[in-house]
């Protein structure tokens, strides 16, 4: 089945879910990885998640100008802060579809292989991971309901850390070539 039909048959639970999976894999280019694991833990309880969200945007804050922070970070932003309070209806919907998008963006934008000869999203290594993890995460709470959630939640960490070394690589050979 593909992304699209996934997450067109996920329920309110399983969208939430899925937006926050690909913003959790983007977070670190913003804040500390943690500050996710209450929006987490409420969708586990299945309460109400807006108090925790604001406390998410509060951290956020604005983007500073000149601040550097690049396409990348602005985009990651973004999927954070048009997060709905409410995690039932369309809003949801369209946020799990944004994030999608946007996460792919992410991926495609600190993709080491983009810009080569042959630059479309098949060949790139870090877009394909990133549409199999959305895949799984999607496939998970489909399959094990709130159950599926610990393990999304993995699958979700195992993507933060490969981004984070990508960023860190990228960050080496950048500091590399200008000394």
């Amino acid at each position: 089945m593909s992304l699209e039909e996934l997450i067109a048959q996920a329920d309110a639970r399983g969208l939430a879910a899925s937006g926050l999976a690909c913003s959790d894999r983007c977070v670190s280019l913003l804040v500390d990885d943690e500050l996710l694991r209450p929006l987490w833990a409420h969708l586990v309880d299945d309460s109400d998640w807006s108090e925790s969200l604001a406390k998410v945007r509060a951290a956020l804050g604005p983007a500073e100008p000149g601040s550097g922070e690049g396409e990348a970070a602005e985009v990651a932003r973004g999927m954070l802060l048009s997060a709905p309070a409410e995690r039932d209806g369309d809003a949801v919907r369209e946020w799990a579809e944004a994030c999608s998008s946007a996460s792919l963006r992410v991926h495609r934008l600190l993709d080491p292989a983009c810009g080569s000869t042959e630059d479309t999203d098949d060949a790139l290594p870090l877009v394909a991971a990133e549409l199999g993890r959305q895949t799984v995460v999607l496939q998970l709470l489909a399959e094990h309901g709130p159950q599926g959630l610990r393990r999304a939640l993995d699958v979700s960490g195992e993507g933060r850390r490969v981004l984070r070394a990508v960023v860190s690589r990228r960050a080496r050979g950048l500091g590399g070539v200008q000394t």
